[in-house]
């Protein structure tokens, strides 16, 4: 049987490699790819300079999507190296900084909007797109999915230091992303019609700038045929990408497989989750789905996979599942592997080095 294509955006951090910090050099490694004739990633610039974003070609296979990964990342490292920094998988940076805004009318009237919230905004997710035949799919899918978001968040936890501080938590980039009006989890839609009502509400309110930025969890993308899942840090490691990749397609299908609504909860309950998911990341407790009380996070875990075995099965992903499942929860997320070398080298610049070096 077919399975639906998925897509994987990436945000990186641009740092000088001998300071360690970000640096506002976005528009410069954007030419030097645009003139590299050879560079088949398509990389765009973001809010501030010091960031990048990559995007996949929309892949069949976890293997195809493995390798689409990798070499996004190289060829923006190389566009990177270019102009003399590095680019780094980091959803926020380990040292202070001050970020820079990109040139752009529209940020500019952000920022006028928005204020500190915008100016403090430097942080790097990971997008995966999943294909769907219609909005119908598209909005059965988004109200599917909705209990099962805050785990993807900590599997891919990979920002526990602010502004050179350690923040208490494994994805700091989710409390600040959390400062959008927008953002985060939402009621059910129901249907097509349902969704654009809200859309229309939001807009109608005046409040955000325009379609692109409503910030929920998960929407409908505006430019491809496909929904478009928003909670994950960028991942430190291309594996866990792949896995939270394979687990939101799984959960897609799954939501739309579904005979009628999926069970009521309440998007404050889901909003606790999305909490304590950011907190601790895989090395706590989170909040299982249908009960949701507390249990140790390999346990919520595995009941996703069982929640979407069928759809894993069916696309020949659930070995890999398992593997790379394993893996993170031996190792830890990003957020893990940063803290482990701040302890073992006692500097924040180490942990950024630690980044560049893979």
């Amino acid at each position: 049987m077919s399975v639906r294509t998925v897509g994987v955006e990436e945000e990186f951090l641009l740092i000088d490699p001998v300071s360690g910090r970000p640096r506002a050099v976005g528009g410069a490694v954007l030419r030097i790819a645009e003139a590299d004739d050879g560079t088949e990633t398509e990389l765009t610039g973001e809010l501030h300079r010091e960031q990048l974003e990559t995007a996949t070609v929309p892949c069949n296979s976890l293997d195809e999507l493995g390798r689409e990964l990798r070499r996004a990342r190289a060829e923006a490292a190389e566009a990177a190296r270019a102009v003399g920094v590095e680019l780094v998988a980091l959803a926020t940076s380990p040292l202070a900084v001050e970020p820079t805004l990109s040139p752009s009318v529209r940020y500019r009237e952000m920022r006028e909007r928005f204020g500190l919230t915008v100016d403090e905004e430097l942080t790097c997710g990971c997008h995966v797109h999943v294909a769907v035949d219609s909005d119908a799919e598209g909005v059965t899918a988004l109200d599917g999915i909705r209990p099962w978001l805050a785990p993807l968040l900590a599997l891919s936890a990979n920002s526990p230091f602010w502004q050179g501080t350690a923040s208490g938590y494994a994805s700091f980039r989710s409390q600040v992303w959390s400062r959008w009006p927008s953002a985060g989890p939402n009621e059910p839609f129901g249907s097509p019609a349902g969704y654009r009502a809200t859309v229309e509400a939001i807009l109608g309110s005046n409040t955000v700038l325009d379609e692109g930025m409503l910030y929920f969890d998960a929407r409908l993308s505006r430019l491809h045929p496909t929904v478009e899942i928003r909670v994950a840090d960028v991942c430190l490691d291309p594996d866990d990408a792949v896995l939270v990749a394979a687990l939101t397609r799984a959960l897609v299908e799954t939501a739309i497989r579904a005979d009628g609504p999926p069970p009521p909860v309440r998007t404050e309950v889901l909003r606790l989750a999305s909490w304590r998911a950011g907190r601790s990341g895989i090395d706590g407790e989170l909040l299982a789905p249908r009960t949701w009380r507390p249990a140790p996070a390999a346990e919520v875990l595995g009941r996703l996979v069982d929640h979407v075995r069928p759809a894993l099965e069916d696309a020949g992903d659930l070995g890999t599942v398992r593997e790379l499942l394993d893996a993170v929860l031996r190792r830890g997320t990003g957020a893990t592997r940063q803290r482990t070398v701040l302890t073992q080298k006692g500097e924040l610049r180490a942990v950024v080095a630690d980044a560049v070096a893979g």
